[in-house]
This record gives C-alpha cells, sequence and structure tokens, in this order.
C-alpha cells in the first residue's frame, strides 16, 4: 500500500481508466456513470489480454492509458488466459509496485485473490448497499463525496449491480464458466441501443449446441442494470409463450383478473406504451418457429432479445446475429477453466476433436476434469467409436457427438445411475423446459418400483439432478436464488435439445415402454378438465407441447385418451387451429389402428377434429367426418343417443358451411327437440343446440326468430355458466348480430361494446371469438354512421386476423369483405378492388362456384367495378351474382332482395330503367313480406324504387313513395341518422354482402 495518496486532479488529468473483465461490465458501466456525473473524463478498458504476451507486457500497456488506472478486481480478471497465481504475483510486483499512484483497485469478489493484489489496496465493495459502495470508491480515488448532479438527459443511469432490477422472473443462472463471445455480446447491446422505438429486435442465431442461451443469458447479467424489466420466457411453442408472457402481468403490478386473455392482453399494452415501466427487457427462448409467435413480439420502448435456429426473423423487423462455434482461443481458453488439470496443448487437441462446439465442449471437459483418462485416450476412444452403421441425431450434429455422448452416460452410470433413470424420464416431454414437478405430484403407488425410489427418496433425487448439472446435462429452471435450489429442484429442468435427442435415441427399449408410461400419466394427471374455463388454459398451454414426446397416441389408457381430447377441444377453443389439426389428424390414424375403425373413442375424437377442420373452412372434409359417424352411431345405438346427437349438430354445421341452410334447419330444429325431451331445457347440450338451431335460422334469413332463440339462449347461458364463460360471451356476439341484422344498431351496439371488452380481457385480443366480436362491433358502428371509430376497427381486427389465423381463414375472408365495402365508400378504391378481388377467389376456391357466399362477394365486387367506371363488367356480374344468389337462396332470402337492390342500380346507369323499376318494385314486395315494412333493406328497396321511377318521369309516383319512406327511416333510425340524410339528399341506397360464421 503507498505511504500517501494524491487526489486524482493532483497529477492535473481529470480522467480514470476502468480496466475491467467483461463479465464485470456491469460493475464498470455503475461506477463510471458515478464518477462522470462527479465532472470525472471517464475510459472503459475491457481486460482480455493474448495468452501468449506475458503479463509484465499486458500491464506496461495498460499503463499507456490515460489518467489513473482503476482495476476491477474479481475472479475473471485473474482468470482470463488462464493464469496462474503465481504469474499474477510476479508481474503485479515488478509493474504496478514500481508505480502505486498510476493505480488503484475495487474489489467485487469474495474469492481468494493472487496475494499480490495487496499492492491495490483495493476498496471493497461487496456486500454492502449502493451508497456505501460509492463512499467506498470516492474514498479510494480520493475524490470528495459531493451530492451528484442529475442527469444530462434525465435518463436514469444504471442500476448498482448487486440489486437485481425492480422486475426479474425466468432468468437461467449465470453461467461463472461463460467464456469470449465479447464481440457479439456488445453488438447485440450496440444494435438495441441504436434501434428506434418499437424496433429494438435482436435475434441471435445459429444451430443446436452452439451457446444461443447462453449468450443470451450472459447478456442478461452483463446489461441488466440497464432495464427495470428483464422476463425471460420459453418460446419454442406459441402456447407456451403466451402463457409466460401472461405471467409478467402481476409481476408489472397490472390489475387484471385471473383469466389468462386478460393477463396477455394487459401486458402487451403496458409494453407497448411503456407503463409503468419503459426500460424494459422481454427474452424469447428457443424461437424456432418464427411464423407462429412473430406476432406477438411486443413493441414498444424496450428491447426483445431471441434466440433461434432461424434466420427467417430478419423478415420480422429484427436485427440477426450469426453465433458460431468458439473460435479456437475461447475453446481453448473455455476447456482451461473448466478442466483445469489439462494443458494449453491438450485442451487444443480436445477442441479439435469436438469441432469447437460449445454445447459438448462443456460436458466433455466437465467429466474429463475429473476421470483419469488421459485427452490422447479419450479422442482414440471417441474416433474409434464411430463406425459406419452410427446414425446422426442430425444433419446439425458434428460427427463425433453420438460417441462423446455414449461415453459420459456411460460415467454418469458408473457413479450416479439414477441420473440416468431420470434423464430418460425428461426425454419423454418436449426439449426445453421440463415440468419435472408433475412426476413428483403423482399419486404413490402409480410409480414403477424401478423409479420409485428415485421419485419418493429427496436425497437421491437433489444427488440425481446434482450429478446432470455437474456435468452441464441440464440446469435447473428455479431462478430466484441458490438458497431456493433445495426446495424448487424439482420444479422444471432445462434439457438442451441436442442432449434430449441423443439420450432418447440412445435408450433400450425395455426402459422406454416404462419410461413413456410415467410420463403419460404425469400428463394425465395434470390435465385440469375443463378446457372451456380460459382461466385453465395456462395449464393447458404447458402440457400440450409434451404430448408428441410421450407419444399419447400411442397409448390404450382412457385418461390419456381424455387428455387428448381435452386438448384439442383448448386447441380449438383457445385459436390454435393449426396445431390442433395436426394432432386430430395424427390421432385419427393413430386410434384407428390402435383401437379399431368403430371404438368410441373414434367418435368423440372425430367430433374435435371436425370442429377444427370446419374452423378453417374445410367444410367437405367435416361432411364427410360427421356423416360416417351419424350413420354409425344410428345404425348401433339408434337416433337418440346422445353421441349421435351430437354427431348430428357437428353434420348440421357443416351443411351450414356448404350452404344447404334447409337441409342444416331440418337437422338442428329435430336436435333440440330430441336434446328437449331427453334432457330438459335447462341442460347445456339442449342450450348448445338452440344456439345452432338460431344460427341456420339467420343464415335463412329469419333474423327475428333467429333473435328470440337467441335471447332465451344467452339468458339461460348467463344461468348456468359464468357471464364471462365463452359460451356466454358467444351469445352476446349472436344476439348483437340479430339486432344489428334487424336494424336495431343503437341496442346491438351498446351490447357489443361491453361483450367486447369483456372478450379481451378473459380471452386475449387475439383469439378468434375476440375477433368476431370486434367485427361485429365495426359493423354496428359503421351502421349508426360513427365512421372514423369503424374504420379503425375494421383495419386493425383484419390486420390481426391476417397475422393470426392467415389470409384464408373464414374468419379472415369474412373481416376482409367487410373492409372492402367501406374502403369502396369511404377509403382507397384501389385497395377495395384488391381486397375484393381475393374475396371472391377465396370463397369460390374455398365452397365452389354455387355458394351463395361468392354470388354475394361478386355483387360487393361489382358495385367496386361501378366506381371505378367500369359500368358494363359491373352490369354483367351484378346480374349474374342476383341469377346464382336466387338458385342458391331463393327469391325472398334476404341476400337475394340485396342483390336485387344493386342490380337494379346497375340497370339504371346501362340505360334499362324499366327493367330497375320492374326490380325494385318486386323487391318492395318480397322484402315487406319477409322482413316488414319498416327493415333497413325495405326501406332501401322504398328509395332505390322512387329513384328508378324518377328515371322513367313518373315523378308523381316517385315523390309519394319517397315521402313515405323518409318518413319510416326518420321514425326507425332517426331523422339525423347517416341513412336517413343520405336518402334525404337523393343517394342511391346500395347493399353489402356479409358472411355469417356458420
Amino acid at each position: 500500500m503507498p505511504a500517501a495518496r494524491r487526489h486524482v486532479g493532483a497529477t492535473g488529468s481529470r480522467t480514470v481508466t476502468i480496466s475491467f473483465a467483461g463479465f464485470n461490465r456491469a460493475w464498470a458501466a455503475w461506477i463510471g456513470e458515478r464518477l462522470e456525473r462527479r465532472g470525472m473524463r471517464v475510459v472503459f478498458q475491457r481486460w482480455d489480454p493474448p495468452v501468449q504476451t506475458p503479463l509484465e507486457e499486458n500491464l506496461q500497456d495498460l499503463m499507456l492509458a490515460p489518467g489513473r488506472i482503476l482495476v476491477l478486481l474479481s475472479d475473471w480478471y485473474f482468470q482470463l488466459g488462464p493464469r496462474s497465481h503465481e504469474e499474477w504475483n510476479r508481474a503485479l510486483r515488478e509493474v504496478v509496485a514500481a508505480e502505486p499512484d498510476r493505480f488503484a483497485a475495487v474489489s467485487v469478489t469474495t474469492s481468494p485473490l493472487p496475494a499480490a493484489t495487496a499492492v491495490l489496496a483495493a476498496a471493497d465493495l461487496t456486500n454492502v448497499g449502493a451508497d456505501e459502495a460509492e463512499r467506498r470508491l470516492l474514498s479510494r480515488l480520493d475524490l470528495p463525496d459531493d451530492p451528484l448532479t442529475e442527469p444530462v438527459d434525465g435518463r436514469p443511469g444504471p442500476r448498482y449491480p448487486a440489486d437485481t432490477p425492480e422486475v426479474w422472473g425466468g432468468v437461467p443462472r449465470r453461467n461463472t464458466r461463460f467464456t469470449g463471445r465479447e464481440s457479439l455480446l456488445n453488438s447485440a447491446y450496440h444494435a438495441l441501443q441504436e434501434a428506434g422505438s418499437g424496433a429494438g429486435v435482436v435475434t441471435l442465431y445459429g444451430m443446436s449446441g452452439v451457446g444461443k442461451t447462453q449468450l443470451a443469458a450472459e447478456y442478461v447479467y452483463r446489461f441488466g442494470s440497464e432495464y427495470d424489466v428483464v422476463w425471460w420466457v420459453s418460446a419454442e411453442k406459441r402456447v407456451t409463450y403466451r402463457q409466460k408472457l401472461a405471467e409478467l402481468a402481476p409481476a408489472l403490478g397490472l390489475s387484471t383478473g385471473a383469466e389468462y386473455g386478460e393477463r396477455l392482453r394487459a401486458v402487451r399494452d403496458a409494453l407497448r406504451r411503456g407503463e409503468p415501466y419503459q426500460r424494459w427487457l422481454l427474452v424469447l427462448d428457443g424461437a424456432d418457429e418464427p411464423e407462429h409467435i412473430w406476432d406477438l413480439v411486443p413493441t414498444g420502448p424496450g428491447h426483445v432479445l431471441i434466440t433461434s435456429r432461424n434466420p427467417e426473423w430478419s423478415e420480422h423487423n429484427s436485427n440477426l446475429l450469426e453465433v458460431p462455434v468458439y473460435d479456437r482461443e475461447e475453446s481453448v481458453a473455455f476447456i482451461r477453466r473448466r478442466a483445469p488439470r489439462l494443458t494449453h496443448n491438450e485442451a487444443d487437441q480436445l477442441a479439435v476433436a469436438l469441432e469447437d462446439l460449445p454445447l459438448l465442449l462443456d460436458q466433455t471437459a466437465g467429466w474429463l476434469n475429473d476421470s483419469d483418462m488421459s485427452v490422447d485416450e479419450y479422442i482414440e476412444l471417441l474416433e474409434g467409436g464411430i463406425d459406419s452403421d452410427v446414425v446422426k441425431v442430425s444433419a446439425d450434429f458434428p460427427l463425433a457427438f453420438q460417441t462423446a455422448w455414449s461415453i459420459l452416460l456411460n460415467k454418469l452410470r458408473e457413479t450416479v445411475p439414477e441420473s440416468v433413470d431420470l434423464l430418460r424420464l425428461c426425454t419423454f416431454f418436449a426439449p426445453g423446459s421440463v415440468p419435472v414437478r408433475l412426476l413428483k405430484e403423482m399419486p404413490p403407488g402409480v410409480m414403477p418400483e424401478s423409479l420409485s425410489g428415485l421419485m419418493n427418496d429427496p436425497l437421491l433425487w437433489n444427488k440425481a439432478i446434482a450429478q446432470l448439472r455437474q456435468y452441464s446435462v441440464v440446469r435447473l429452471e428455479s431462478h430466484e436464488s441458490l438458497a431456493d435450489e433445495a426446495s424448487t429442484s424439482g420444479e422444471s429442468l432445462y434439457l438442451h435439445r441436442m442432449v434430449h435427442q441423443i439420450v432418447r435415441k440412445d435408450m433400450p427399449e425395455r426402459d422406454r415402454g416404462e419410461f413413456i408410461e410415467v410420463v403419460r400419466r404425469a400428463l394425465a394427471g395434470a390435465e385440469p378438465g375443463r378446457p372451456t374455463d380460459t382461466r385453465l388454459w395456462p395449464r393447458y398451454a404447458e402440457i400440450t407441447p409434451h404430448l408428441k414426446y410421450a407419444d399419447v397416441l400411442g397409448s390404450e389408457d382412457p385418461a390419456v385418451h381424455t387428455l387428448v381430447l381435452n386438448c384439442l377441444r383448448y386447441m380449438y377453443l383457445s385459436g390454435e387451429y393449426r396445431a390442433g389439426i395436426k394432432l386430430g389428424e395424427r390421432a385419427m390414424n393413430a386410434w384407428r389402428e390402435l383401437l379399431g375403425d368403430t371404438h368410441p373413442r373414434i367418435w368423440d375424437l372425430s367430433y374435435h377434429y371436425a370442429n377444427l377442420l370446419r374452423a378453417v373452412g374445410d367444410y367437405a372434409g367435416t361432411e364427410a367426418i360427421e356423416r360416417a359417424a351419424v350413420e354409425h352411431l344410428r345404425t348401433e345405438r339408434g337416433p337418440e343417443d346422445l353421441e349421435h346427437l351430437r354427431a348430428a349438430g357437428g353434420l348440421a354445421a357443416d351443411l351450414r358451411g356448404l350452404g344447404r341452410y334447409d337441409e342444416a334447419l331440418e337437422l338442428s330444429g329435430w336436435i333440440l327437440s330430441a336434446y328437449r325431451e331427453l334432457l330438459g331445457d335447462q341442460d347445456s347440450r339442449t342450450v348448445n343446440a338452440q344456439n345452432n338451431l338460431a344460427t341456420s335460422m339467420r343464415l335463412l334469413g329469419r333474423y327475428a326468430e333467429s333473435l328470440e332463440l337467441n335471447r332465451i339462449t344467452l339468458e339461460a347461458r348467463r344461468q348456468l355458466l359464468r357471464p364471462r364463460h365463452g359460451w356466454t360471451l358467444y351469445s352476446e356476439i349472436n344476439y348483437a348480430t340479430d339486432l344489428r341484422l334487424l336494424g336495431r344498431y343503437s341496442e346491438a351496439e351498446s351490447l357489443q361494446a361491453q361483450s367486447v371488452r369483456v372478450h379481451r380481457l378473459t380471452m386475449g385480443r387475439d383469439n378468434p371469438q375476440t375477433l368476431r366480436a370486434e367485427h361485429n362491433l365495426a359493423l354496428c358502428q359503421y351502421r349508426m354512421g360513427e365512421r372514423a371509430r369503424a374504420e379503425e376497427l375494421f383495419t386493425r381486427v383484419l390486420e390481426r386476423s391476417e397475422r393470426v389465423l392467415g389470409e384464408g381463414d373464414p374468419l379472415t375472408m369474412m373481416f376482409a369483405a367487410s373492409q372492402c365495402c367501406f374502403a369502396r365508400e369511404h377509403g382507397d378504391i384501389d385497395q377495395a378492388r384488391d381486397i375484393s378481388a381475393r374475396v371472391v377467389g377465396g370463397y369460390t376456391d374455398m365452397l365452389g362456384e354455387s355458394h351463395p357466399y361468392v354470388a354475394g362477394s361478386r355483387s360487393n365486387h361489382a358495385l367496386i367495378l361501378r366506381n371505378v367506371g367500369d359500368r358494363e363488367q359491373a352490369h354483367l356480374l351484378v346480374e349474374e351474382a342476383l341469377a346464382d344468389m336466387t338458385r342458391a337462396v331463393g327469391e325472398n332470402h334476404p341476400w337475394t332482395l340485396g342483390c336485387a337492390i344493386n342490380a337494379s342500380a346497375l340497370r339504371n346507369l346501362v340505360g334499362e330503367p324499366e327493367r330497375a323499376a320492374e326490380l325494385t318494385d318486386a323487391t318492395i314486395g318480397r322484402a315487406t313480406e319477409a322482413l316488414g315494412r319498416t327493415h333497413p333493406l325495405t326501406l332501401s328497396s322504398r328509395i332505390a324504387h322512387a329513384a328508378d321511377l324518377r328515371a322513367l318521369r313518373e315523378r308523381q309516383r316517385a315523390d309519394k313513395i319517397e315521402t313515405e319512406a323518409l318518413g319510416d327511416l326518420a321514425a326507425t333510425l332517426g331523422a339525423q341518422h347517416v341513412h336517413t340524410v343520405s336518402a334525404r339528399s337523393r343517394n342511391r341506397p346500395y347493399w353489402d354482402f356479409e358472411p355469417q360464421m356458420v
């Protein structure tokens, strides 16, 4: 220690150079910011000396830095290289001791350091708070402890490194053996810092085992002091990602209910607005399928860091940083830190043999350090164990990987054989986060004897996990503190994809059957049993990714069958259609082979699978499935069997989708009568059948009858179910839709607006049912003349549906039909034309030329052609649409009447006023009979007929009809309603075809 110290400024310099290991970057940033706010100039010098250069030379080079040199002492500072304590002591005595006034130090570690560090007279910053640490820092530099000035830009500086961010969740423990990657870490930091608001997304991508997750974790620890929120989520599956993101809501202090969708919406909104925290970091780990989750990546003032094997993230506004294998120097440094007994040359040999792959280096060096085997012997074993019959686990994996793993597994068997059993159990869950707590929660007596000891003996359990962790085979997913390890180690483990595949492939067949059955039972036991309850969706989101790996479709256990069926139901209700269809298709093939074509479970499965197919518009496919089920069940069990009635209900829905509305109505009515007789009016199945009959009536244009049935259904569901239950909310959409179709716009808007709020809270903004509720609200607003609000909602709903469901989804096409009609009158006519053409083509491909939706969308398209001046083509198209619609649903259907109103307008435009007047005259009579004299469609036909008569110079009749119609419009909708005002201005009315859900 020097006898006397001089103030930093005594040398004439107000500069301090901070020398730090990259691992301690957060400390350097905090210290630098404290000094800069006191007027000091700070230079940051990361310490990473070349291993081939003597330490004395490196320290002399450091002395070339300006001002006083403040060294951050830590294990890492002295391990870089790595160097021995003897080397350090010699260099410190020779260089630092000779010029003590140039050096000062602070210590941020409690580990033993080289003895000669005493010459640095380090101030100890460990185990003290921020204020005391700052006082000690300033004292060591002989700086006055003056009050801090406020930051120039008003932004808070880096957080004291010993304090975690205010919100911190899911982050893996720091890897104290992390090596290298400095340029990648700095590139990621600068890319995020320099991005504009809403664009701070960086993807670390590379092959399996290259260390992407470890790199992201190191980024969090190095730069986490600059954030108020750090949240780590597994993003391998969309459902899991949504669940983990929703769990951020209570951590942010957001006032939400327990519903999954409400929390998810609140989190995304809070991150977007930067309230209550602007400085947030979200890490999406394992996001290998960007097309499944990119629409859920938050925007806002914070940052998103993604790890992925998929470079397609570049197509979704993300900066890409490729993570390669270690360079050779990094490999050697890492091996020597992991296995100190190895020399530099031995580490180099091992790195060459293992192709510099970080995961393999970590696992191999770990056990090799504990082994008596030499590197030469290991490499000989590695090379000798590979023959031409060995199949690589993946084309991405190094050739040596499988043999290296065989050696490691043998080592585990020799030490703690139970660790191998646990590892093999984990491979029947999905790779990544493995909820092993589900195994611990299984009731006594169901576990095979060979595994019961492992599960029931906490000491043995912890010993097995400790052994797997020691060799970096797994990592704990308990993230809070090491003190929690004993209590949380059984909760969740992280198993790398490469490890998962190789261990599963290496497993003996006798163990495979036993272990897979254990995981199946665990998943079945964890299934909540109520997929309709949105509050339980997070639990389903956790379970569903593991079904494939547990091969649940190969089980004959009824409980596992129920698990599969309820997961399919959850996928349907939550809008995970594509994933559900894949599971349903695989289940149909597997169960038919396993159980036979007529097993009762086949009919249960058919019901759920058909629902998913119907949701994406495959009505012909679902009709074949449901008709086969109906015919078999009716023959085997009779027409009033409950399973037969359920299948018949599905068939009726298929008929509605195919446009065969009369058949659907007849079948729906019979089903409702049968349920009422068998179960009574209050059973949920009766109420569901009532809902379906109302839908059939609406599709036939019988809006008043549909309204009454939906009113009864809504009241029943409010009594039998929760007010926020998905089916109750579904009935609110149906009832509000009927009100709107009957022209009761204000009532419809009031109900639908309230229902939309609840939908967003309970089901989430991107749930298909929420989108449908918002779409109906937009239509209500449009009909009431609230064009600005309607336009915003139309656009938002269509954009979200295209992202979540795809352009060809039935819901998306329904929303697109509305958007193009709105754009035709109040927006971009070119946009309207493009969207309309897609809708016509989409419906034609999905439903065929003769479907009423094709006729209706062509009628809409004809109006767009009229607006762009193509009158002749518009006239031909609308006449074709009128003829097709008449054939499809009859001349008195509201859709046919609407087509007639449009056709009459085009007849007038092309010089056929007599035929126009004849058509509107007939339309008035049919509309009055079908809908009533004051229905909006009837009123439109009356106003249109007046215009046609005026074109024929029959002004007296025209004025009389117009006056009466205007009076009815004012009485029905109001004198200042947009429709009334438009009619009064003698703007000819047109009709927009609106597809309905089936």
